[in-house]
């Protein structure tokens, strides 16, 4: 006879670390993790030979990604998932009530880094490089939070690893969170450290921020085959065979490949001086 499924509430799994005037949220916690991690490691990665930027270029990155990924993802979740939210413009503003968009945080870095690059004459294509392979930490840390507080929870399954979730009835489901934890957060992080610190690929411009959105895409139009799809866009999910977030996915895997071919194509580059202070 087969076991009783796993039930989400038996974990014993809170949303956050009650500090007593406040309770510390571990999707708050995941992002800010995921940006520490980011000014870490990429301080560590400019002081390998040919880094296009400096450490001035790092901390002004720092903060101009912050912000990108916080407004970018928010503008992106209300324009892709909740458009309702543009009709009182105020509800967008409340990060404290859930819901981003990785698209639109995506979009977001861009801006930020298009920014920082044309302020400090830097190559927009390698700050790229060095930047995307830090954000699969974020998505590993975000998904586990999603897990932990017990939602996107996905579609119904019967694997043996099936769950029940707390606002998803009586209906065994999988753990999409963690699904996507592992395969765009832990898998491609894993991926992207090696050809950074092993390989030379940094010296092909654009092939490490190819492979990010090659494989992010990849990694999260399959996810979304077990992720049960937002309640406001399951009739669009219906009517289309896909889900919003695998047609978001479709630009990024071309977008991806075509970088990957394109890093290919070019000669590798040699030593570069690395890059100056700025004033």
């Amino acid at each position: 006879m087969a076991s009783d499924p796993i039930r989400w509430a038996e974990l014993g799994l809170q949303p956050g670390i009650d500090l007593g005037f406040f309770t510390l949220r571990f999707y708050s916690l995941a992002y800010l993790l995921g940006i520490i991690f980011a000014y870490w490691h990429l301080s560590k990665m400019i002081k390998a030979p040919g880094a296009p930027l400096a450490q001035n270029h790092a901390d002004d990155l720092f903060f101009w990604c912050t912000i990108g990924v916080i407004l970018g993802g928010r503008l992106g979740y209300a324009t892709f998932y909740q458009p309702e939210l543009w009709l009182t413009p105020l509800e967008i503003l409340k990060l404290w009530t859930g819901g981003m968009s990785f698209h639109g945080g995506l979009v977001g870095v861009l801006v930020a880094i298009a920014y920082v690059s044309w302020r400090g004459k830097l190559s927009f294509l390698r700050v790229c490089d060095y930047i995307a392979v830090n954000v699969p930490m974020g998505m590993l840390l975000g998904r586990l939070a999603n897990f932990v507080n017990g939602e996107l929870w996905g579609r119904q399954t019967d694997v043996a690893w099936g769950m029940i979730f707390p606002g998803g009835g009586e209906v065994v489901r999988h753990p999409s969170q963690l699904y996507q934890a592992t395969f765009e957060g832990l898998v491609l992080l894993v991926i992207l450290l090696l050809l950074f610190w092993q390989t030379r690929a940094r010296w092909r411009p654009g092939l490490l921020v190819g492979v990010f959105t090659l494989g992010m895409g990849l990694a999260r139009f399959f996810n979304e085959f077990f992720r049960q799809p937002d309640e406001q866009l399951a009739d669009f999910a219906a009517r289309t065979g896909l889900s919003m977030g695998q047609w978001l996915t479709i630009p990024l895997i071309l977008i991806g490949l075509f970088f990957v071919v394109r890093a290919f194509m070019k000669p590798a580059m040699g030593a570069a001086r690395p890059a100056k202070q700025a004033a």
